[in-house]
């Protein structure tokens, strides 16, 4: 699929749709719901105590930071060599917003 195709196909959804898929792109990863939770635990936290407790590389554990932190579920901060990083709150709201209806729709289905 070529990019221009791909941007079409993108623009025949809501904007609700649009970012609930990019937000559940960006926790689809294992170790970025452990940061998440991690996150959560400690309110703030700084990179080098995260790679702690995951089993990855500190490049990886950036990586997957750098993907929660453009999809608007964490910010952070860099002071010298240290990076803190704490979960965004209106973004865990969005979220849970978005992710309502399906939770509803769960709690009364009404399918075949």
């Amino acid at each position: 699929m070529n990019l221009n195709h791909k941007h079409l196909v993108q623009e025949q959804f809501d904007t609700d749709t649009r970012e609930l898929a990019e937000l559940a792109k960006a926790l689809g990863h294992p170790a970025r719901i452990m940061i998440l939770r991690e996150l959560l635990l400690r309110r703030v936290c700084v990179c080098g105590e995260i790679v702690e407790v995951l089993p990855l590389a500190q490049s990886t554990v950036s990586q997957h930071l750098k993907a929660l932190k453009e999809a608007g579920l964490i910010s952070g901060t860099v002071e010298g060599v240290k990076s803190c990083y704490c979960v965004n709150p209106e973004a865990l709201k969005r979220l849970s917003k978005l992710l309502k209806p399906l939770f509803d729709w769960a709690e009364n289905p009404n399918c075949c």
